[in-house]
């Protein structure tokens, strides 16, 4: 039997996005499930390169069927990780501002006809619960007979999260949380006020440790309270007057102060003990043993390492595609389940579900694509080579085989580096993330050597999916300075030889080499976008970051010093969610004049603003346009086409045009027609 579960909006990629709650329509992905196990799994935002895409997620399917070598058609249920009465209640909420059909499963349907040209019938399209999807996401793949199973996020079918009981192959309800008790809502509406938004919790987290709670934890007391019988109330409507009254409101871009830390310490605090409290007495009243944990609020590894150290559970399973990606996977189970075919009872132990690299053959092509910006030479021991490269200091990109399932680079999409200077982690957050300084990076370590470097609670071994912060032993904080953090925790990953051998290997490499079986391990992306999936993602990505070297495949990559005909040798074209606008604005109080920019539609980034020159260029593009081409129909001089390509390299980085090898089909905008 296969069942597909897929997450995310209604609408697709250029498509104005919908005013609906930003809670909920986000993280879109697909999962595809045959007898209960996975065959592909990929979130849409690795595809369409739109951080959390709240877009129907349409190349997660197109992936997910590909691999499985199946057609639309050929999918027994296809599962949507909301209700549909939930689902019909937003559309209802979107028909103010577009015509769209007030039938949810009718949407869907439609949306699916026209992505795949293929007809779907009702009988097959259903709607799941969201926090029940999120529960069975965790449950299942645990490896758990019974289970406590707490699902925790921001909210979704108008609740926020729910607790049950997992026995063999089903899932009972205890207990559900309605919205306005939300625990993802008390964090994001807190982070407001210190400059962060929505998807900007674990930014918080990580800024916690520099604070102390004790400056805010009557005022936080009064944000919440602890009832009888593992309840809560929480007073989201207090939070904003007492904390303009009590703080420097800081705004985006301002540095923190101590303020800013405390109240993330108080923060990171008040989650904690409402959750101790919650979990506490449904343990003792149900007699679990063991935890399940999901949905967004489950991403925060502090809590979950504290949960751990406590022994209050003798074993936690974190679904490590906690939010609501995951919910792709439950709602898949879900259907396989009550096909008769439930996931197996299996503890699971990876997540590369994703696209592979291809052919080393195709990895070659891609190369060989960009030769005026890249020489590369195939290694025959590359582990042996990249191990090289970081002891010797450099930060590369390691990309190999087929990518994670979820928000964590677990090796094969990943930023590795000598975890051992600290001042790595000031680099790599400069040259690399162009982010906070004070945001940790996780460690991976050799499983059999993780106990030597780190505390392990409970004599556990394996802990694959950087989902709970663990104590640094004391001895090592200093040997491991840019991987522990201010509190000497780390957010560990252990890497088994049978799981990742490429990954073990590398790791190997490093620790013969310089006697440490550790390596800093982040995101493969930068700042304005996803993790990259592809080759042709690794290849921008690499060029438009400070790394020091890139390792794809069995491939050795650096850079070399383009010039501005190697820059005119590429296309240019637009991704998909921008557009380019010509406004009379205000550039200073008393002044309004007409500014180009561009706008990336997609998320809620501020438009950027571009030269009337670089705007003139980029309207003369229709689908895609040699660079060189469009230069030319300026009649520039060349310090100018050398300014108007910086700018356009700018406008790169962010994401907001793409560069990218000439297609030898590619016409060269109006070209072909004399114009």
């Amino acid at each position: 039997m296969l069942c597909l579960g897929v997450s995310g909006g209604l609408d697709r990629i250029y498509q104005s996005s919908p005013e609906l709650p930003n809670t909920f329509l986000h993280d879109g992905a697909a999962v595809l499930v045959r007898d209960g196990r996975v065959l592909a799994a990929v979130e849409e935002e690795r595809l369409n390169r739109v951080k959390h895409s709240n877009k129907f997620p349409s190349n997660s399917i197109r992936y997910c069927l590909s691999t499985a070598g199946v057609e639309l058609a050929e999918i027994d249920r296809i599962a949507f990780y909301a209700t549909e009465a939930y689902c019909n209640a937003m559309l209802e909420r979107l028909f103010v501002s577009q015509p769209v059909p007030l039938d949810a499963k009718l949407l869907l349907r439609q949306l699916l006809a026209r992505e795949f040209g293929t007809e779907v019938d009702a009988s097959r399209v259903y709607f799941v619960n969201h926090h029940e999807a999120h529960a069975a996401s965790a449950f299942a793949m645990s490896g758990f007979e019974q289970s406590l199973i707490f699902a925790v996020d921001g909210g979704g079918d108008f609740l926020s999260g729910l607790l049950a009981v997992g026995t063999g192959t089903e899932v009972s309800q205890l207990v559900s949380f309605p919205e306005h008790n939300s625990l993802g809502l008390f964090y994001l509406e807190t982070i407001r006020y210190l400059g962060y938004g929505l998807f900007d919790e674990y930014k918080v987290m990580g800024l916690a440790p520099y604070g102390d709670p004790a400056p805010y934890r009557e005022l936080f007391a009064q944000f919440y309270e602890l009832l009888d019988n593992g309840g809560y109330r929480v007073h989201l409507d207090r939070i904003g007057p007492a904390l303009i009254r009590s703080i420097q409101v800081r705004r985006k871009g301002m540095a923190f102060t101590q303020q800013h830390r405390d109240v993330s310490a108080s923060l990171q605090e008040a989650l904690e003990r409402i959750i101790f409290h919650i979990l506490r007495h449904h343990r003792d009243a149900t007699g679990m043993k063991r935890l399940c944990l999901a949905g967004g609020v489950a991403h925060n590894c502090t809590m979950n390492g504290k949960l751990l150290y406590s022994a209050l559970f003798d074993d936690i399973f974190v679904q490590p595609a906690a939010h609501d990606a995951g919910c792709a996977l439950g709602a898949a189970l879900m259907m396989s389940n009550e096909l008769g075919r439930p996931a197996p009872r299996e503890r699971l132990s990876d997540v590369y579900w994703g696209p592979d690299l291809g052919t080393e053959q195709a990895i070659e092509q891609e190369l060989n694509a960009w030769p005026g910006h890249l020489d590369f030479q195939r290694c025959d021991d590359i582990a042996a080579s990249a191990a090289d490269w970081m002891a010797n200091g450099a930060v590369i990109g390691w990309v190999q085989g087929r990518s994670e399932f979820g928000p964590r680079a677990l090796g094969n999409r990943s930023i590795l580096a000598d975890p051992r200077p600290a001042e790595n982690k000031n680099r790599i957050n400069a040259m690399v993330k162009k982010r906070e300084g004070y945001r940790p990076f996780a460690p991976s370590v050799l499983e059999e050597d993780a106990s030597e470097f780190f505390e392990l609670p409970g004599g556990k071994r394996e802990f694959p999916f950087m989902n709970f912060v663990v104590r640094v032993r004391a001895a090592h904080h200093s040997v491991l300075g840019a991987v522990t953090h201010v509190d000497g925790t780390a957010r560990l990953q252990t890497v088994s030889r049978n799981t990742n051998p490429a990954y073990w290997d590398v790791i190997n490499a490093f620790k013969k080499r310089t006697g440490i079986p550790v390596l800093l391990n982040t995101s493969f992306n930068n700042n304005a976008e996803p993790i990259v999936d592809s080759v042709s993602d690794a290849i921008v990505t690499f060029l438009t970051t400070d790394l020091d070297g890139l390792v794809v495949g069995p491939f050795l990559v650096k850079k070399r010093p383009a010039t501005l005909q190697d820059w005119c040798t590429l296309s240019v074209s637009l991704p998909p969610y921008a557009s380019l606008h010509r406004i009379r604005s205000y550039t200073a109080d008393d002044r309004q004049e007409t500014v180009s920019e561009i706008r990336m539609g997609h998320s809620g980034r501020e438009s950027m603003r571009i030269s009337h020159e670089l705007f003139d260029l980029l309207m003369r593009i229709e689908g895609e346009a040699s660079l060189g081409w469009l230069l030319d129909t300026t009649m520039l001089d060349q310090p100018k086409r050398e300014g108007l390509v910086k700018e356009l390299r700018l406008l790169w980085e962010q994401r907001g045009v793409r560069l990218h090898p000439l297609r030898a089909a590619c016409v060269c905008s109006r070209a072909q027609s004399g114009a």
